[in-house]
Formats: C-alpha cells, sequence, structure tokens
C-alpha cells in the first residue's frame, strides 16, 4: 500500500480479530470525515497500529480481539515500546507511536467499546527541542534565482519558481501549495487556505508570488480545467511532493546551500524573516495556520546571532 489507507484498507490488512478489524475501520472513518487527518499522517496511523496488532499477534498467541485490548496492563504497552526500541526506534519515533495509539484507544473510549486509560500512565520519551534552520534572505534569493535558471524544460523552471515562492512568500506548507486548484488562479490578494485539520486561513499573497504563477501558466503546454491541479508534472497529473523535494536536493547541491534547505525550510524562513523584520508573534502564528502560539514561538528561539544576520540583509536591500 503506497498511499493513505482507506477505511476498509486499514480494517482488512491490520492483524486483528474481527470485532477489533470492525472497530479500526469505524476509527478511520472517523479519522478521514471528522477529523480530516491528513494522508501522511493516516499513513503514520496505519504503520504504528499495523506494528502493535502485529506485535500482539506474538504477545497474546493470537490476534487480538476487543476482550484483549479491554484487558491490556501496563506491562504490556511497555512491552511494546521495548520491542520497537529493539527494532531502532528513534525517541521521537516511539513517541509518534504512542500518540498514534492514545488516538485509537481514546476513539474506542469514547465510543464506549472498550475502557482502558493504561496508556495515559505511560510517559512519552523526552524528545530534544528543535529549532527551525531557515535559509538567509540571500540563500533565500540564489535558491530562487538557481531554480529560474535550471536546465530543464521553460515552463518546469518557471513551475518549480512559483512553487518555491509560495512556500517562502506565503508560508504555506507543501501539501497546501501543491493542493491549489487551476480555479485558484490568477491568484487573488489573499489566498484562503485549508491546512491541517481542516482548518482555514487568509494568506496574503505578494505581487512576486502572483506573478510567478502567472508565468507559469503562460509556459504550461496542459490545458487545464478549472477543478485541475494548478501544479502539474509532465503528463499533466497533480504535481507530486516527491518531485518539489528532489528539486530542492538538487538546487542546494548545485548552488552550495546547507543540507537543511528543504521545502518545509522554505516556510521556516518565511517565519523567520518575518520575526526579524519586527513582525507580531500571534500575527505570524495565523498566517502559519498554527493552533497554539507556543508551537510559533520556537521561531524566537533561532541563534539571535542569525536573526541579526537575517535582519542586516533584509534592511539592506530595502
Amino acid at each position: 500500500m503506497t498511499g493513505a489507507p482507506t477505511p476498509d484498507d486499514a480494517a482488512r490488512t491490520i492483524p486483528a480479530n474481527a470485532d477489533a478489524r470492525r472497530e479500526i475501520r469505524n476509527w478511520y472513518a472517523h479519522l478521514m470525515g471528522e477529523r480530516r487527518v491528513s494522508p501522511a499522517t493516516l499513513i503514520n496511523y496505519h504503520r504504528d497500529l499495523t506494528r502493535f496488532f502485529e506485535f500482539l499477534v506474538g504477545h497474546l498467541g493470537a490476534p487480538a480481539d476487543l476482550k484483549a485490548l479491554a484487558g491490556l496492563e501496563l506491562r504490556d504497552f511497555r512491552a511494546f515500546v521495548s520491542h520497537r526500541r529493539a527494532d531502532g526506534l528513534t525517541s521521537r519515533s516511539v513517541a509518534r507511536m504512542l500518540s498514534s495509539l492514545r488516538s485509537f484507544f481514546g476513539f474506542l473510549d469514547r465510543t464506549g467499546i472498550v475502557a482502558n486509560a493504561t496508556l495515559k500512565a505511560l510517559r512519552s520519551p523526552k524528545l530534544p527541542h528543535g529549532i527551525p534552520k531557515p535559509l538567509t534572505v540571500t540563500g533565500t534569493a540564489t535558491l530562487l534565482e538557481g531554480a529560474r535558471a535550471a536546465e530543464i524544460a521553460p515552463w518546469k523552471a518557471a513551475r518549480d519558481v512559483a512553487v518555491l515562492t509560495l512556500l517562502y512568500g506565503c508560508g504555506l506548507r507543501i501539501s497546501e501549495a501543491l493542493g491549489l486548484a487551476r480555479k485558484d488562479a490568477p491568484l487573488k490578494e489573499v489566498l484562503r487556505i485549508t491546512g491541517k485539520g481542516g482548518k482555514e486561513r487568509l494568506v496574503p499573497v505578494l505581487p512576486a508570488a502572483r506573478q510567478a504563477v502567472e508565468t507559469y501558466l503562460a509556459l504550461c503546454p496542459h490545458a487545464l480545467a478549472p477543478e485541475d491541479p494548478l501544479f502539474v508534472g509532465t503528463r499533466g497529473g497533480r504535481l507530486d511532493q516527491r518531485q518539489v523535494r528532489q528539486t530542492m536536493i538538487d538546487l542546494r547541491r548545485g548552488l552550495g546551500l546547507p543540507e537543511t534547505a528543504s521545502p518545509h525550510a522554505l516556510r521556516h524562513s518565511f517565519a523567520t524573516h518575518l520575526l526579524a523584520g519586527g513582525g507580531d508573534l500571534r500575527a505570524i502564528q495565523e498566517l502559519l495556520g498554527h493552533a497554539s502560539l507556543s508551537t510559533t514561538q520556537v521561531y524566537t528561539e533561532v541563534d539571535p546571532a542569525r536573526l541579526l544576520e537575517i535582519y542586516d540583509k533584509a534592511t539592506r536591500r530595502r
């Protein structure tokens, strides 16, 4: 299975008893319908739950049913964590795995199917506090110029410039940029974006971003209907995130940019450059679509010397 599982896929492929498979299906339907969880998150949930039920087959001697799930004790969950640690899982992956299991058992509890609060007593591992690694203003400009001058079909170069400009100029996630439809262009001064969890936000669009999209559309050889993706690949299908990531890898290697220069680093750069230029933290939170201000506050922890460097270059370019 290469894409996000459907509820039927999840129920069929996870080794569980029939009654547990039924509730797995209901959980996935809830995640996709009411929660509107992203495909990437669904894939992680499916992987984590599959590994959990595979472990239970050996741990309990048979595929787990609802009664078995209700009877699981703290030592059983700890045994699973130890099992996954032995497989080489990092603390970050273990924390995500436990989050997946808490989501599943929380759903069972809320729907009155299984009441087992044991997971609440199991602490997640402490994670190293990551700090965003943005590009400098000069590095970002170099990246966009490199994309513009790439030795590929002109329409593809223009497409890549448009996508990267939206990531940096609007602070979009890569999934949000590639989720735009042809009918969204020409871009207006404000773009309505649906982000994680179906949360909507309004994002101002810089003239440079609007122009980049217009340049791409003028060169694009595909006749795109209003409901078609705005950004397409060689055959006219939706541009894949992996292609954008590979483009970034090729550009950073060719331009001597740091290994941290990724599509998401452009979103970090958007926030950091705004903050360095005197932007209000709450306004940046709204622009990024962060549910919590604490998520946005991490940008204040970027190395002060780097912030000063960014700010100095930003003011000199005005």
